[in-house]
């Protein structure tokens, strides 16, 4: 079984995005902000990383930074999800070493698509 470690500090996101997974048959581990998240993903050693961009702690992409830092997490792909989406910022996200873009509120269908299609 897939693991995926989805991190926002909205509990009612993760509550949403975990039922999503857990249905379409993932496991699923948890981080309510950046930092819990790369602690979190070194002991869990999640197959796919959901990262929202905006977090207390430790920011989505001070998040992608730290963890494509160690070579444990160099070839994982990790998303990016974000409310706030603003012209450009796919682009950045993607730029920043970022695998996939998705917006909030989440389609349903759009995030198991990208998770089976990132993890195929």
């Amino acid at each position: 079984m897939k693991k995926i470690l989805v991190a926002d500090d909205m509990a009612a996101s993760r509550e949403l995005i975990r039922t999503v997974l857990v249905k379409a048959g993932y496991e699923v581990v948890e981080a309510e902000n950046g930092a819990s998240a790369v602690d979190q993903a070194r002991l869990s050693n999640p197959d796919l990383i959901l990262l929202d961009l905006q977090m207390p702690a430790l920011d989505g992409f001070g998040a992608l930074a730290e963890l494509r830092s160690h070579g444990q997490f160099t070839h994982t792909p990790i998303v990016a999800l974000t409310a706030s989406a603003m012209d450009g910022d796919s682009e950045k996200a993607l730029a920043a070493g970022f695998n996939a873009y998705i917006t909030k509120p989440v389609g349903l269908r759009e995030l198991r698509a990208q998770v089976a299609r990132l993890l195929e």
